[in-house]
């Protein structure tokens, strides 16, 4: 079993910044591509960011520049850095990650985190 457990949404005030983090646990051989998610209100679930084991990073055009992705593979852990936060940012945001278990490492498989709240309003 594998566990990603994010932390650091909370309530800020547009343009002000916030760093979420997302540490995977238990059963993990290798973690391959990690990235975060959104899904705002009424909304489909989007992809935010994205960054590769060997630190390629992908970003949705609306985060560009705002946003950075990176990642601590000693800690099997992810961050996203987000600043000059908009209201259009708020949402529940949500780490993935494929992971290659002990007990099948010829494979990866994807798991999900419980999501963390983002509000961006004055």
């Amino acid at each position: 079993q594998v566990q990603l457990v994010e932390s650091g949404g909370g309530l800020v005030q547009p343009g002000g910044s916030l760093r979420l983090s997302c540490a995977a646990s238990g059963n993990i051989y290798n973690i391959n591509a990690m990235g975060w998610h959104r899904q705002a209100p009424g909304k489909q679930r989007e992809v935010v960011a994205t960054i590769t084991s060997g630190d390629m990073t992908n970003y949705a055009d609306s985060v560009k520049g705002r946003f950075t992705i990176s990642r601590d593979n000693a800690k099997n852990t992810v961050y996203l850095e987000m600043n000059s936060l908009k209201p259009d940012d708020t949402a529940v945001y949500y780490c993935n990650a494929d992971v290659q278990p002990f007990t099948y490492p010829a494979r990866a498989f994807p798991y999900w985190g419980q999501g963390t709240r983002v509000t961006v309003s004055s």
